[in-house]
């Protein structure tokens, strides 16, 4: 019994430090005041003053662009990275190809920023592209660090999956691309999923390599937030963090509900 009564109020505490903050800074979102420690009376003029400033929207919608088209493509290369290293089997180099594939994992931000940043300077010295920094630069530079835990992930699906199915479809004729496209990504839609959601979310919250790899005109919505927030935090800034909640809230619930009823219809089958 006071066993349990411990785990329990362990239980409390550990949730209470971690959402608490998030607690608060929802509620003080929806403050009139100005001072955002200081509550004066409920008002969503906040939200109304943060669509009208066109820095934060033109912020966010730059880093959308790049979550987007990051995640996308890590996807691809993730997918293609964990394939090679299960199905595969032993090849000359896959020892190099692995670690290579999930250094980003390991390697501090700084590290990977810096050195991206060296290298597309020398290859603009080099062969003329990409000229300057932008939305290129950023992409590519997400796709690197997003595109390794993509293949973790995906490479994790495939190890556990049952090969009779795609083993018996060979058998009887299909070619292996049908293979492919018939029951292998079927089978891992689920970890391809959640790899994009959590490559997306990795994009969208990176800082560090954006400062690195980002020129003008092309400021994603962290590095707004962070310039801000050095001059003091406003009342806007907990208004845009609230939203953010809301929108990553809604992919998660989303993608659970999608899981599980896949996962329904599969042991109705």
């Amino acid at each position: 019994m006071k066993r349990s009564v411990w785990v329990s109020s362990a239980a409390v505490l550990g949730f209470a430090f971690l959402y608490l903050p998030i607690v608060s800074l929802v509620i003080y979102s929806f403050n009139e005041s100005r001072l955002v420690t200081v509550w004066s009376r409920f008002s969503t003029k906040w939200y109304g003053e943060l669509f009208r400033d066109p820095q934060i929207l033109q912020a966010a919608w730059v880093s959308l662009k790049i979550a987007t088209i990051s995640a996308s493509l890590a996807l691809v290369l993730g997918t293609l990275a964990a394939l090679v290293l299960v199905r595969f089997g032993r090849f000359a180099g896959r020892t190099l190809f692995n670690g290579m594939t999930t250094a980003p994992l390991v390697m501090p931000e700084v590290i990977t920023g810096l050195s991206l940043l060296l290298l597309f300077v020398s290859m603009e010295l080099t062969f003329g592209w990409p000229a300057g920094r932008g939305l290129t630069t950023i992409i590519i530079a997400h796709t690197t660090f997003c595109m390794a835990y993509i293949a973790v992930v995906v490479q994790s699906r495939l190890v556990d999956m049952d090969r009779s199915t795609e083993e018996a479809a060979l058998d009887l004729g299909a070619t292996p691309v049908r293979v492919f496209f018939d029951i292998t990504l079927p089978t891992i839609a689920p970890a391809l999923v959640s790899g994009w959601l959590l490559a997306f979310t990795l994009s969208l919250d990176d800082l560090v390599i954006a400062s690195f790899v980002s020129g003008p005109g092309s400021s994603t919505l962290p590095m707004v937030i962070f310039s801000k927030v050095r001059l003091g935090v406003s009342p806007d800034i907990n208004a845009l963090a609230t939203l953010m909640i809301a929108v990553v809230s809604v992919g998660v619930l989303g993608s659970l509900w999608i899981m599980n009823r896949r996962a329904g219809a599969r042991q109705d089958n």
